[in-house]
């Protein structure tokens, strides 16, 4: 384990972060969990070659291994420039190894106000709403750092919860209402399981977030649904959302196997 902070990451320079107990995952005691990390990989997109006329609409992350709870560095650079659309990538290290690679795409704005329009339905607020102890099955530093809210009327394989953080992402650099939100996303893949993780594995080996805006605010809202096939690849998918309304979807493929205890 690394610094007692009350951060999830503690900024070092140079692209060098190192992880605090905040930031451990729930599938093994000397790993990050991908949240807190997809959190800072977005918190590094946004520092590279800032481009305020543009907003990010897609950011992939390819997890390559376990991300183990070290010192990380992330670079960034950009794929493809452009005036009105960029690509951009960042690749995290750590244990000795690339273990992150996202890939982002950012688009040009303007204003569409009078033809937008959203479909998916708005989730109840957490005011009010009673903290929810169903993420207790799951271990590590990072579940406990959090505050969960379930919204009524939720089953195996079919969940929608709210999720928010006391704890800052980076100490030391400024970080913004969207990486943090971004450090959260990836418990979708834990709100709504099928089976027990006592009984069975199914990380996910990728996350994917599709935005049609930037979101605001200290909660993350995912309403999701889990789909497993008969072979052992499943499907996590989740309609994002804050406070104000959804702000796009989010997609994990699965990777699922019978937990030996023995």
């Amino acid at each position: 384990m690394t610094r007692d902070e009350d951060h999830y990451y503690v900024a070092l320079g140079d692209g060098r972060y190192e992880p605090t107990r905040h930031a451990q995952g729930a599938w093994q005691p000397t790993e990050q969990h991908m949240a807190p990390a997809s959190g800072l990989v977005m918190h590094a997109l946004e520092r590279h070659d800032p481009r305020p006329d543009l907003q990010w609409s897609r950011v992939s992350f390819d997890i390559l291994g376990m991300i183990h709870l070290s010192e990380t560095t992330v670079r960034t650079r950009t794929l493809r420039p452009g005036r009105t659309i960029e690509l951009v990538e960042a690749v995290a290290r750590a244990g000795g190894r690339d273990v992150i690679r996202a890939t982002a795409w950012r688009l040009a704005t303007s204003d569409t106000s009078a033809v937008a329009g959203v479909e998916a339905p708005t989730l109840p607020s957490p005011d009010g709403m009673a903290a929810w102890d169903g993420m207790r099955h799951w271990g590590g530093g990072f579940i406990t750092s959090l505050d969960f809210r379930e919204v009524p009327g939720g089953r195996p394989g079919r969940r929608a919860a709210w999720v928010r953080t006391e704890h800052p992402l980076v100490a030391g650099e400024e970080s913004t209402d969207l990486a943090r939100w971004v450090g959260k996303i990836d418990t979708a893949n834990g709100v709504a399981i099928r089976q027990a993780p006592t009984e069975w594995l199914f990380p996910n080996v990728d996350l994917t977030l599709h935005l049609h805006r930037t979101p605001r605010g200290p909660w993350t809202g995912l309403d999701t649904s889990v789909s497993w096939g008969p072979h052992g690849i499943g499907q996590t998918s989740s309609v994002a959302h804050d406070e104000h309304g959804p702000v796009g979807t989010v997609e994990q493929s699965l990777t699922i196997r019978r937990r030996s205890n023995g």
